[in-house]
């Protein structure tokens, strides 16, 4: 069993000399490093600076990410199956095409990351903010949503049937052409919807409230 690393500044050689084999990476500075195609499955990095760094097709199934720091970073095409991020930050990263099989999201940031045309069975999301990221395609379908900021987001061609909402925000997203039959809303932001908009939540449950706040976005006077 190798021993942790810790407050160490790695480049792309120091990660090939600890392989093969999961290491544990603690305040470790990775900003920057190219660790593209690298197998670091079941690695663990804790509190790591990781902006800028080139994961592109990188192997990383069932690695740990507890409290990094990483904006910018770039996982395309990477393979995240079953990866776990734990109050991390990864705002304007890019995760385009990723495999995110059973991924967990857990308290973390992720404003304006790129995760369209991502394969993405049983990904999960918990109390995350996803404002202004890019989700076009993305299926939470029969999800429970806990506590996620969607705000300004592009989730054109969502699908959210079945799913529940709670304590979460679609203030001004995008939802051209979403899907939310049978979605409870009841627990969610509409703000800023459109009209165009508010056509696509035919078949969503909402509270009278929230249709009052809706119709108000139309100049209608509801009393």
């Amino acid at each position: 069993m190798h021993e942790p690393i810790a407050d160490a500044s790695l480049a792309r050689e120091d990660i090939e000399r600890m392989l093969p084999g999961p290491r544990h990476l603690i305040d470790c500075d990775l900003e920057g490093a190219d660790l593209a195609g690298l197998d670091l499955s079941h690695w663990t990095f804790e509190h790591c600076a990781l902006r800028r760094t080139d994961l592109t097709r990188a192997r990383l199934e069932d690695t740990t990410w507890n409290a990094c720091r990483g904006a910018f970073a770039d996982f395309a095409e990477s393979d995240l199956t079953g990866a776990r991020f734990l109050s991390c930050d990864f705002n304007n990263a890019v995760f385009r095409r990723a495999t995110l099989d059973g991924a967990r999201f857990t308290r973390g940031k992720l404003t304006g990351a790129d995760l369209c045309e991502t394969r993405a069975v049983d990904l999960v999301f918990d109390e995350t903010l996803l404002v202004n990221a890019r989700l076009v395609g993305h299926s939470f379908r029969k999800a429970r949503l806990e506590r996620i900021d969607f705000s300004q987001a592009d989730l054109a061609k969502c699908d959210f049937r079945q799913a529940s909402f709670t304590d979460c925000s679609l203030r001004e997203a995008n939802v051209e052409s979403a899907r939310f039959d049978g979605a409870d809303l009841r627990g969610a932001d509409l703000g800023g919807l459109r009209l165009a908009d508010a056509r696509v939540l035919r078949g969503a449950t909402i509270s009278a409230a929230q249709a009052g706040q809706l119709l108000g976005e139309l100049g209608i006077n509801v009393r």
